[in-house]
């Protein structure tokens, strides 16, 4: 299939043809065969049936039901909601297939780990080339070197590399090299970096463990200004997430900047979301602002699990002087897959092409609003990342419900990615579903 919206380089990949979907008695049959391990189905269930019992299944075994917080029912649909699949079969392109057999258009991405699109030819062939020659050993693999060679090559802070997992793991690793770097321990810090012990405040953290902590809100200069001056000769970093719902404001990075300079303190970006999607390099490649230190991951891989904490070189090589490792942080087959999403980016804008469709994205869903005549629900954010805000829970949900049955799965409460998967007639049914939904919305609202 041809994407008018793929800006090409010299060669452009086309993205592979996305398989016929199949249909729904054909996966539901699959469900409750012997090869997954789903035993019990009574024969002639609905295939609504079969999302209720992979959901109540993982409510006996998981606790929350989803290993991933917004994977959760209640992160999915809302608290309190029973509606909705919650697990699914096949990814591929931009459309996944639910358990029961549903095939729904994806903008979530998952989390916005997948810019190219579910089960990508080129990505996946890079893996499983990997996977056949080991993908891990008791030395390492010397994709590792080129890799990191190719990353400091495109993001324009990085001068050295180190592999992790997760995107908490990379955030979490950065925070100890700039500790171990300034020899200090104070850190201001403005958005969300997972669920380690030092950034979060959930149950089960003792406080100490963030007492060196200082949060301020996103883009305002005055907290952080104050935060600094609390922290006082102690700050060891600034962190920031470069992209909060909004761009930030020059003003406010510069401001960063100076108080991290007249400190001898470490300024630090989380690009989970924006590497590699604003721009390969992230927002510094976008908005022409380097920080000491950055950690990637999400689209880097397109979707398998790995995760770089990259940064100038005076800094990074603190991480040599403390502790920070991972038995399988570079084995072979994630590293393949950054290979894999490198190649696209080589060959095709792959960036100016999710700029693109997230604009059409967001033009489709505020198209749909003002022709229902919804009130209490706007489009926000910026393109490659955008996000619906409702006025009440209450409402987000059931436009959720009813997009569900337009067989469109939108995000709640965060952002909705765009991917090169999402084709022109992809948006025509995000439009045609996001009206139905708002529709109805309006109706119920009325009666």
């Amino acid at each position: 299939m041809k994407f008018s919206r793929l800006f090409g380089k010299s060669e452009e990949p086309q993205p592979p043809e996305e398989p016929e979907q199949p249909d729904a008695e054909a996966v539901a049959d699959d469900g409750a065969g012997d090869g997954d391990g789903f035993e019990g189905v009574p024969e002639g269930d609905s295939d609504e049936n079969l999302d209720e019992q992979w959901r109540g299944r993982a409510a006996d075994v998981i606790p929350g039901g989803a290993s991933t917080g917004s994977k959760r029912p209640a992160g999915l649909y809302g608290e309190g909601t029973a509606f909705g699949p919650t697990h699914y079969t096949r990814a591929s392109g931009c459309h996944i297939t639910t358990a029961g057999g549903l095939t729904l258009i994806d903008c979530t991405m998952a989390l916005g780990s997948v810019a190219l699109g579910y089960g990508d030819e080129t990505v996946t062939r890079a893996v499983l080339n990997a996977a056949a020659l080991g993908n891990v050993a008791g030395l390492s693999h010397t994709s590792e070197v080129d890799i990191a060679d190719r990353l400091c090559d495109i993001i324009p802070c990085a001068e050295q590399v180190r592999f992790l997992k997760s995107g908490a793991e990379a955030v979490s690793a950065a925070v100890r090299i700039a500790r171990a770097y300034t020899g200090k321990s104070k850190v201001v810090a403005s958005g969300y970096f997972g669920w380690h012990d030092w950034a979060n405040d959930a149950l089960g953290i003792p406080a100490g463990a963030r007492a060196d902590v200082l949060r301020v809100p996103f883009d305002d200069f005055a907290a952080l200004e104050r935060a600094c001056q609390q922290a006082g000769a102690d700050l060891a970093a600034i962190l920031l997430e470069p992209v909060v719902e909004k761009l930030p404001s020059p003003e406010w990075l510069a401001a960063a900047r100076r108080l991290c300079d007249a400190q001898g303190s470490v300024l630090v970006f989380d690009e989970m979301k924006t590497g590699f999607r604003l721009r390969p390099g992230g927002y510094q490649e976008y908005g022409s602002f380097e920080p000491d230190l950055a950690a990637f991951g999400k689209a880097m891989a397109n979707g398998f699990p790995i995760a770089a904490v990259v940064g100038r070189a005076a800094v990074m090589e603190a991480a040599a002087n403390t502790w920070i490792s991972s038995t399988l942080a570079s084995e072979a087959t994630a590293l393949a897959a950054i290979a894999g999403v490198l190649e696209w980016h080589e060959k095709t804008e792959v960036c100016d092409t999710l700029w693109k469709t997230g604009e059409e994205m967001m033009g489709a869903v505020n198209r749909a609003i003002a022709a229902s005549g919804a009130e209490g629900v706007s489009v926000d954010g910026i393109a490659p990342m955008w996000f619906l805000r409702f006025d009440t829970p209450a409402r987000e949900s059931r436009f959720l419900e009813l997009a569900l049955e337009e067989d469109v799965l939108f995000k709640r409460g965060a952002y909705n990615y765009a991917a090169i998967a999402h084709d022109e007639q992809t948006l025509i049914d995000i439009e045609h579903a996001a009206s139905s939904a708002f529709v109805q919305l309006v109706e119920e609202t009325q009666n």
